[in-house]
C-alpha cells in the first residue's frame, strides 16, 4: 500500500486552508494517489491565492487538462460544471485566477529552469524517465521541499471576449434523430446526431 511521507520542510506547509498533510490525503482520496502534478497543482494554487486581491469573485483558466482542472475544482468554487472553470489546452503546466468583472488576474506556471535544481522532477516533468525509471518517493519528497519555489507568477488581464457570461438558458427540442431533448440552438439535429457520437455501438434502454 502507496506511503507517503511528509518531510521537515524549510517553507509554509500548507495549501489553501489545508495542512499538506490533510491536502495530500485529499488529492488521494480523489485521485487514488498522491499524484504529483495534483501536489504541484497544490503549491501553484497558493501563489496565485496570494497574488489576486482578496473579496473578489474569480473565475479560471487551466492551460493543460492534466492535473490542474482537478486542483482548482478542489481548492476554489470553479468548476467545468457551473462554468466559472475554462480548460483551454495549451498543454502548458499553467493555471490562472482572474476577477469576473474586469479580467485582472494572476497567472502561475511551473518554470523550466526553476526544475534544473531537482533531479527526479526533472526526471518526471520532462519525461527523461519511464515512470518505472523514477523513484516516486524522492519525487514527491522533492516536490515537497521545492514547493511554491517551483513557479512563477504573470499578472493578467482576461480577453474581453471571455468575459461575456453567455446565459445558460436555451429553448429544449427534441432530436427528429434519436428522440432526445436538447438546445435547439445547436439546429435541427441534436450535436451527437449532427456530428457523430462517441459510441462504436449504442443499444436501446436497459
Amino acid at each position: 500500500m502507496e506511503q507517503t511521507v511528509i518531510r521537515k520542510l524549510n517553507h509554509d506547509c500548507s495549501i489553501s486552508t489545508y495542512s499538506l498533510e490533510d491536502y495530500m490525503n485529499i488529492v488521494k482520496d480523489f485521485h487514488g494517489s498522491v499524484a504529483p502534478g495534483l501536489l504541484i497543482g497544490g503549491f501553484m494554487m497558493n501563489l496565485a491565492l496570494k497574488n489576486l486581491p482578496s473579496g473578489g469573485f474569480f473565475d479560471s483558466i487551466c492551460e493543460t487538462r492534466t492535473c490542474l482542472p482537478d486542483v482548482v475544482q478542489l481548492l476554489t468554487p470553479c468548476t467545468i460544471g457551473n462554468g466559472w472553470l475554462k480548460v483551454m489546452d495549451f498543454s502548458r503546466f499553467a493555471l490562472c485566477l482572474y476577477d469576473k468583472s474586469t479580467g485582472n488576474g494572476v497567472r502561475v506556471f511551473l518554470d523550466p529552469p526553476k526544475i534544473e535544481a531537482w533531479s527526479e522532477i526533472k526526471n518526471w516533468f520532462f519525461k527523461l524517465k519511464t515512470k518505472k525509471e523514477q523513484s516516486y518517493d524522492l519525487l514527491i519528497e522533492q516536490i515537497q521541499q521545492a514547493g511554491e519555489g517551483l513557479c512563477s507568477v504573470q499578472k493578467i488581464k482576461i480577453s474581453p471576449s471571455l468575459l461575456e457570461h453567455k446565459s445558460h438558458g436555451s429553448t429544449i427540442a427534441v432530436c427528429t434523430s434519436c428522440g432526445e431533448a436538447y438546445k435547439i440552438k445547436n439546429g435541427t439535429l441534436c450535436p451527437a446526431c449532427r456530428d457523430g457520437a462517441p459510441y462504436a455501438e449504442q443499444g436501446g434502454p436497459l
